[in-house]
């Protein structure tokens, strides 16, 4: 498995407060949820290519649903 790259994240107290309640509403960490929701972000601008998702990440896009929602 590849390394993460580690870094400092200077955010809003409320900010932070809205995506740790979010998080646990989707039973992630913040920082998972976090780094899910720039994923989709990234892949909705056409940033993330097919090529360049790992398989890993994938998987858990399709585990993160909900029952019903495809």
């Amino acid at each position: 498995m590849a390394a993460k790259k580690s870094f400092l994240l200077r955010i809003n107290p409320d900010l932070y407060e809205a995506l740790e309640h979010w998080a646990a509403d989707e039973i992630r960490s913040v920082n998972a949820h976090i780094e899910f929701l720039l994923r989709e972000a990234t892949r909705r601008a056409g940033r993330l290519g097919a090529a360049k998702a790992r398989p890993a990440e994938e998987e858990e896009e399709r585990t993160d649903q909900r029952p019903g929602e495809e």
